[in-house]
């Protein structure tokens, strides 16, 4: 399959925007003029009924080979990071997007939907609550991971979002199927994980300019917050990343000392913003499509009890709802949040009608869910707390109150 779908388009925007669209080696992130949403795929997803390879695949080195390989809010900004990120010191808080599986393969309806009420929140009228970047959960392109998709599920749908988009891989993105010559997250690490922001082949023409991720594993660095991003592979369950315990021989154990390093630094540094881990599957799930991942649960534990520093929240996706849970550890309590509602159809029910809060065991509590409807997370994080809303699409552009709201303590590691 091409990987460029629109040459045309592309030398008509290099014509238009040669001078912007990556030419300095400056970022771009939205179109300069509105357009209308599409009606559907200009090339429709036809690889629907290959048989997915249920097989690990191995993880691509961090660019830099760093055990910590991290990425700073204020390099995604390019020349204008420095005055970005004095701007939201000035403000007392940051603000971010975060939502998984937004790729489509029956059009870009519900795509649309979610993106189009993100930007609504570009319209704030005090600055300080206009969102800095959106963290993408994974699961970017359906149903496999080839650039042919990107157009379509990614550069169109948020060719108005005016703001980085920061990602870590679903398994959909590193999934190839069997006749297709191109290797595990190839179309990711082109999009994603260049060395400086560049037009890309994919984006048929639209100026977004590539991420300067340093791999798929990572620290984003941002004021108030670090976001530990992990890639728990391909396999639709579990989530898997390590060897663990040499079960496996495809992974090595590079993930999880990365966890730590960036865990122990936080310790070392005496960070006191807020600390999420960010990964595709969740740990546990209640959705009816998809089940836990107990020993990735389990890499994650042990990482934490070795650096002595637990995270304020746990991000994830891939079951396509949303859903919230508290557990408790050492006395801390944690946010667990599914949010893989962004786009993708059709959603996942859970197995069971529940009245919230459910009880699961004395540790573990569902809060909160929604399997009905997409929708995003928007994040508030100040020097004392970190504020998750849900924001489902269906309340239209003009409703600013969230469905679910939950308030965490940074110091005291207590929500409400």
């Amino acid at each position: 399959m091409p990987k460029n779908l629109h040459p045309k388009a592309t030398k008509r925007s290099a014509r238009k925007h040669g001078k912007h669209a990556g030419a300095t080696g400056e970022p771009v992130f939205a179109q300069p003029q509105p357009s209308p949403d599409p009606t559907g795929f200009k090339n429709p997803v036809t690889d629907q009924g290959e048989s997915q390879l249920n097989l690990l695949s191995a993880v691509p080195e961090p660019r830099d080979g760093a055990t910590e390989p991290i990425l700073t809010l204020e390099q995604v900004y390019g020349s204008a990071g420095a005055a970005k990120m004095q701007a939201i010191q000035a403000a007392g808080q940051i603000v971010f997007h975060s939502v998984g599986d937004t790729g489509s393969v029956v059009g870009p309806a519900t795509q649309s939907l979610v993106a189009d009420k993100m930007v609504t929140d570009f319209s704030e009228p005090d600055t300080a609550d206009v969102p800095s970047f959106f963290f993408h959960l994974g699961d970017v392109v359906y149903y496999f991971g080839e650039g042919t998709y990107y157009y379509d599920q990614f550069y169109e749908p948020y060719r108005g979002y005016p703001a980085p988009i920061i990602a870590i891989p679903g398994n959909h993105d590193g999934v190839v199927y069997a006749s297709d010559p191109a290797p595990s997250l190839e179309a990711f690490l082109r999009n994603f994980c260049t060395a400086r922001p560049a037009p890309s082949p994919d984006a048929g023409g639209l100026v977004r300019t590539t991420m300067i991720q340093p791999g798929v594993y990572f620290t984003l660095e941002a004021p108030f917050v670090r976001i530990l991003g992990l890639y728990s592979n391909v396999l639709e369950d579990p989530g898997v990343i390590s060897s663990e315990n040499g079960q496996n021989k495809v992974l090595d154990d590079r993930q999880v000392t990365f966890l730590q390093t960036a865990l122990g630094r936080i310790k070392s540094e005496k960070f006191t913003g807020a600390v999420i881990i960010a990964v595709h599957h969740p740990p546990f799930t209640g959705g009816s499509d998809h089940g836990g991942s107990p020993l990735m649960l389990q890499d994650i534990d042990n990482a934490c009890q070795a650096a002595q520093v637990w995270p304020h929240a746990v991000f994830a996706g891939h079951a396509h709802n949303y859903q919230r849970y508290t557990r408790t550890v050492n006395n801390l309590q944690i946010s667990y949040l599914v949010a893989g509602c962004g786009g993708h159809s059709p959603l996942s029910k859970m197995r069971a009608t529940y009245r919230t809060p459910y009880k699961i065991d004395n540790t573990l509590t569902l809060e909160s869910y929604d399997d009905t409807d997409y929708g995003y997370l928007r994040i508030v994080v100040n020097t004392e707390t970190m504020r998750i809303e849900f924001h489902p699409q269906s309340d239209g552009g003009t409703v600013k109150t969230p469905d679910d709201t939950v308030t965490i303590n940074l110091s005291a590691y207590t929500i409400s």
